[in-house]
């Protein structure tokens, strides 16, 4: 990870596209390691000559062993002894006494595990660096003459005034001093329309201007803008995730050390009572492999494993065992809202008449003709609604654009008007029933947009975000499933989260919310005691996702840098499949503790065999490989299509996807 945050113009891009991931070294040895264990197993199965799948399990040895043994060696050094040398040991201890197979299969696992987390952290590291090009690299700024210069953006100083002209990024977090236009600000705060902005307003880096010019002042350094918090946010919060691998490097080391310690008594101390070196050898290699921890990795691996499977299967692709073991905790869901439990795309969803005459289809026929030469998302859920109805659009004489405002056209000769009523309304006929139904729109959550012909009102339209079908009953499904009501976290304003709140039977609302406020909500959360599991869909969302004991993004919807960071990603955008891969991961951490119980058992009744009495090799072996079998077979049940639908029923109520076929 970055080890600290600078200006976000001069941190350097990546160098690489995000394809040279798979290619990394980790993942290249694991599967050298995994093909040449694979080829030797079936030469072995096969009947082969023995030297042959012997060789074969040799260079598998040096392709998956190597790189931990190097980190073993270097621990080593350091007066430190970590499993990674320890299943090396214990894999050429195997090999010294015929039993390379176990070896390599215990080689084999380690190296794709050490794989996955390299790819996992290069991911990370990729997608927090990529954020940073949001921010433009340059900005035009205005001189006290009125001349215009282009400089760098990490050479901006407070009080500097540049300009944004339309489709522009704005370079820094500033205020407008001059102009207006609309501001596309998804990726900061979440909302899904564009959204005014005018003299006084507040506009953040990386967004994305409209249609107007926009003057404003710099406020912010580029150091301290909100894209900048951001990525040192999503690389603080993940760093904090390391407490728990901190406590098992602590179980590994006192593991590691003790075996080691166990492994030379059994062979020293009988030596010394006068028991022959290769019988005493004997022994100690018996215990090495008995004692090996295969069985305890095979217990834990399997079903996650087949968890991820399963899940990837059915649209959700958690990306590592750990997260389905983190799912399995989740005691508190927490929700984005627009792109989430709803599509981010806008609808029209009322239409009040306000002229006598007039009827619904005649005021959205007007307003739909205006807005058909408009690139507004407004304008485009206005004449998709008008096409819905199947209405007739007359043609367009004359198209005004007004940036913040709305736009003006010619239609059948009479001039319409579609925008804010605050912009189009006359001063002269303000007020009254007029913007009391406005203001009515407002606190239901809608956006009001107003239509005038002639300069007098005809109509209020109501937008509003598209609701996901099956939003209400994932929600409830997810209630049942943690005893308590999800928690909805938006940037979106409190009267449309709480009206889509009600919608879906959410309760407990905060809107209003910036990335870092999210964040805080989190952890608020967490210090309550809860395992909390949020699912969003915005690059404003990834610090929360990543502060989140687990985070899931929506893969349609989902922003580049939300989907790397998020934990798992529902690629099918399917949310009934949350709570159900959430029962699933629970039904795994059953089937691991079931699992260590069962290799434990083996484990203890061998091993004091070994040390008690005296163990076959082959009872010992026999003992060993039968506890592996036993608990990978437990495990890999949750790869049937059966263990996804048992998942689907939560308190016996199956969660069914509300959406018809798109």
């Amino acid at each position: 990870m970055l080890a600290s945050i600078r200006p976000a113009a001069t941190l350097a891009r990546p160098s690489m596209p995000p394809t040279w991931l798979p290619t990394l070294p980790e993942t290249r040895w694991a599967a050298i390691a995994l093909t040449f264990f694979l080829v030797g197993f079936g030469d072995q199965w096969a009947g082969g000559p023995r030297w042959v799948w012997w060789t074969l399990y040799l260079v598998c040895y040096g392709a998956g062993g190597w790189r931990p043994c190097l980190a073993g060696l270097r621990a080593l050094r350091e007066k430190t002894l970590d499993v990674d040398l320890l299943m090396v040991a214990a894999a050429i201890g195997a090999a010294a006494i015929g039993q390379i197979v176990d070896g390599a299969l215990l080689i084999v696992i380690f190296a794709t595990s050490g794989a996955l987390e390299a790819l996992a952290t290069a991911r990370t590291q990729d997608s927090v660096r990529r954020l940073l090009d949001l921010a433009p690299d340059t900005a035009t700024r205005v001189g006290p003459d009125g001349t215009e210069a282009v400089v760098k953006a990490a050479e901006l100083h407070l009080g500097d005034v540049l300009v944004v002209r339309p489709g522009e990024r704005v370079a820094a977090d500033a205020t407008v001093i001059s102009g207006c236009s609309e501001v596309d600000q998804a990726t900061i705060t979440g909302e899904p329309l564009p959204i005014g902005k005018t003299v006084g307003d507040e506009v953040f880096a990386g967004t994305m201007n409209g249609t107007g010019a926009l003057w404003i002042r710099v406020d912010r350094s580029p150091a301290d803008s909100v894209v900048a918090r951001i990525v040192a946010l999503v690389e603080r919060a993940s760093l904090t995730k390391s407490t728990t691998q901190l406590f098992v490097e602590k179980i590994e080391q006192r593991y590691s050390i003790g075996m080691v310690v166990v492994t030379i008594a059994v062979f020293v101390i009988p030596v010394l009572l006068g028991e022959p070196p290769q019988r005493a050898l004997l022994r100690a290699m018996t215990f090495m492999i008995v004692a090996s921890p295969c069985a305890v990795v095979l217990a834990t691996m399997p079903p996650l494993l087949a968890a991820v499977a399963n899940a990837g299967r059915h649209g959700v692709l958690a990306k590592s065992a750990k997260v389905m073991e983190q799912l399995g905790t989740t005691t508190r869901l927490a929700f984005d809202k627009t792109g989430t439990l709803t599509r981010g795309t806008p609808e029209l969803a009322e239409i009040r008449v306000l002229a006598a005459g007039l009827g619904s289809d005649d005021v959205l026929r007007l307003a739909a003709a205006a807005e058909l030469p408009s690139e507004h998302p407004l304008g485009a859920a206005i004449v998709a609604a008008a096409r819905a109805r199947g209405l007739d659009l007359p043609p367009v004489e004359v198209f005004t654009a007004h940036p913040g405002r709305g736009v003006t056209a010619r239609v059948d000769g009479q001039v319409v008007g579609v925008g804010s009523p605050q912009a189009l309304l006359p001063t002269d006929i303000a007020g009254g029933e007029l913007t009391a139904a406005g203001d009515s729109l407002q606190q239901r959550g809608y956006t009001p947009v107003l239509v005038t012909c002639q300069r007098r009102p005809v109509g209020l339209l109501a937008i509003t975000d598209q609701l996901r079908p099956e939003a209400p009953a994932a929600l409830a499904a997810a209630r049942r499933l943690t005893g308590m009501s999800p928690l909805l976290l938006t940037g979106d304003n409190s009267a449309a989260a709480t009206r889509l709140a009600a919608r879906v039977g959410i309760t407990d609302v905060s809107a209003g919310l910036l990335p870092h406020e999210k964040v805080a909500a989190v952890r608020q959360l967490q210090a309550a005691g809860h395992k909390v599991t949020l699912v969003g869909d915005g690059i404003n969302d990834a610090p929360a996702l990543a502060a989140a004991d687990t985070g899931i993004a929506m893969g349609g919807t989902g922003s580049d840098l939300a989907l790397q960071t998020a934990d798992a990603v529902v690629v099918r955008d399917d949310l009934a499949a949350i709570p159900t891969v959430i029962n699933l991961a629970r039904r795994a951490r059953r089937v691991v503790v079931a699992n260590l119980v069962i290799a434990a058992a083996f484990i203890g009744v061998l091993v004091i065999w070994d040390l008690a009495g005296t163990l076959p090799l082959p009872l010992g072996v026999a003992g060993h490989e039968g506890s592996t079998i036993i608990v990978g077979m437990n495990g890999l049940r949750l790869l049937s299509t059966a263990a996804w639908r048992r998942a689907a029923r939560v308190d016996g109520a199956r969660t069914r996807r509300r959406v018809g076929r798109r």
